[in-house]
């Protein structure tokens, strides 16, 4: 499977990979956009430690300034895309990255740990609006095929690189408080503001349409009540009648958020949609990419800082080979697509991330860097190398007036997937006893969760491998037929 097909292209969209200025002024711009969308995914878990014990607040409480980004992010990714094709992308882009500014200025004034989470969720919900948009603009703006290929290569580089330089300056900032990770956005996103008000082209709204408002309520709560399940069990029993009472709420939610789908005049969501083969594995591949990583992330900052005493730079430094990764594979992503298809790269980089996780699961109380870190976290970054395949295998062959939608779905996938597997890799953790806090007891409860992140990877690598066992089955079968074939002749 490929992503590179080619259809024609809307007049306006550049056919060439030679830009003009302006053109390369807007893509760096969206880029810069995207990069700060992922680095506050990331950079706040190098300073959970930091904000713990100076809000007290509890793991599981912790574990909220990542999914609250997370689930406001992905709860309103669907009516982000639709709004973006609705009322016009340019717009929608600067307001968002209006409100994704004053969030960020909020979360560094208040010290509230509720207070913070809200902030925090706000600052998805914008993300929410930027990321779709900021995709459909790339998309409507660039002829799908070797074009599009190298700008949206350039741009979910721009994304992994957020996530994965986030430890890196999450570890800069903290060292002067962790104040200074919500500080850092501000005056990037306000730059990116000015730029985006002259850089990007007007749009035209649709002609007609609708917003589905009921939907997304419908399935925000859904995914919040879904997380806030799963993070609860382990206190209040996963037997529990509460626990099983918010599961079946959690399902009455989801059944009724696709009856309003079916029967609303502009549905937030197009069902047909995720009939795409290219558009669900794409999103399968990226909540393996998404979830693992964040929950090995959460993990080793918790373990490494919290249990064996790591400062935030030690840490950030430690795992820099990730974003550095990230940042080389700009230079060859999309040579690997034009030349492989999105599907072998996508197989392949999500095996070696597996391998690495596998890999560190070998940590023990005085980890050696060279012999046991490094080697793993290599292989991690890696696994990132594989992201912009993942953004073009979801976008290929999808009408220009549904962009900003595949786009909103890929990102909700990632982002409420990413969140469950935190939710779950949390509960697992929490679930163990905490009375004995020596580096070899912790690790013991730590352990269980790392495991689970491998195995999420493992189950990402086995879908993305899948897709080529028919066609395994299909050779052996040649095979066997021409052999046959030749034993008739023989015979006879």
């Amino acid at each position: 499977m490929t992503s590179t097909e080619t259809r024609p292209a809307v007049s306006n969209a550049a056919d060439s990979t030679q830009w003009t200025a302006r053109l390369w002024g807007m893509l760096i711009t969206l880029c810069i956009v995207l990069f700060l969308d992922g680095l506050d995914v990331s950079m706040i878990g190098v300073s959970l430690p930091s904000i713990g014990s100076e809000l007290h607040l509890e793991t599981s409480t912790l574990q909220w300034l990542v999914s609250g980004y997370v689930l406001g992010y992905g709860g309103l990714l669907l009516l982000g895309g639709r709004t973006a094709d609705l009322l016009g992308r340019r717009k929608v882009f600067l307001i968002a990255l209006a409100v994704f500014a004053l969030a960020s200025l909020a979360g560094a004034l208040v010290s509230s740990g509720p207070l913070l989470i809200l902030t925090r969720f706000i600052k998805g919900l914008a993300a929410a609006f930027t990321a779709p948009t900021g995709l459909s603009i790339i998309t409507t703006n660039f002829a799908e095929g070797p074009a599009r290929n190298k700008a949206l290569s350039i741009y979910t580089v721009f994304g992994a690189g957020g996530y994965s330089m986030g430890l890196l300056f999450g570890g800069l900032m903290t060292g002067l408080g962790w104040r200074w990770t919500f500080l850092l956005p501000v005056p990037i996103a306000i730059a990116a503001l000015v730029a985006a008000a002259y850089l990007v082209p007007k749009d035209k709204p649709a002609e007609e349409g609708g917003h589905d408002l009921f939907g997304a309520l419908l399935s925000t709560s859904a995914m919040l009540l879904l997380v806030y399940t799963v993070v609860s069990a382990p206190e209040a029993g996963w037997t529990g009648f509460r626990t099983l009472g918010s599961f079946a709420a959690v399902i009455a939610l989801f059944a009724a958020f696709v009856a309003v789908e079916k029967r609303v005049k502009y549905p937030l969501i197009r069902l047909g949609i995720l009939k795409k083969p290219t558009l669900w594995r794409a999103s399968l591949a990226i909540i393996a990419v998404g979830g693992s990583y964040f929950s090995w992330q959460f993990i080793t900052t918790l373990y490494l800082q919290d249990t064996l005493g790591w400062s935030p730079l030690h840490l950030a430094l430690a795992l820099l080979p990730v974003g550095l990764l990230v940042v080389a594979s700009a230079f060859v992503s999309d040579k690997l697509v034009d030349r492989f298809g999105t599907g072998p790269i996508i197989a392949v980089t999500l095996v070696v991330m597996a391998i690495g996780y596998l890999l560190y699961l070998r940590l023990d109380t005085d980890p050696g860097y060279v012999t046991m870190l490094l080697p793993a976290v290599l292989l991690v970054g890696i696994g990132w190398v594989g992201f912009p395949a993942i953004n073009i295998q979801a976008t290929s062959g999808i009408d220009d007036d549904e962009q900003g939608l595949a786009a909103g779905v890929l990102q909700t996938a990632m982002q409420v997937g990413a969140a469950i597997v935190l939710a779950v890799t949390t509960a697992i953790v929490t679930s163990g006893s905490h009375t004995d806090t020596s580096p070899s007891a912790m690790l013991d409860n730590y352990r269980p969760g790392l495991q689970f992140a491998a195995g999420v990877a493992i189950v990402g690598a086995l879908v993305a491998l899948s897709i080529y066992i028919p066609k395994v089955r299909n050779r052996r079968e040649e095979t066997r037929e021409l052999e046959a074939d030749r034993e008739v002749e023989l015979v006879s």
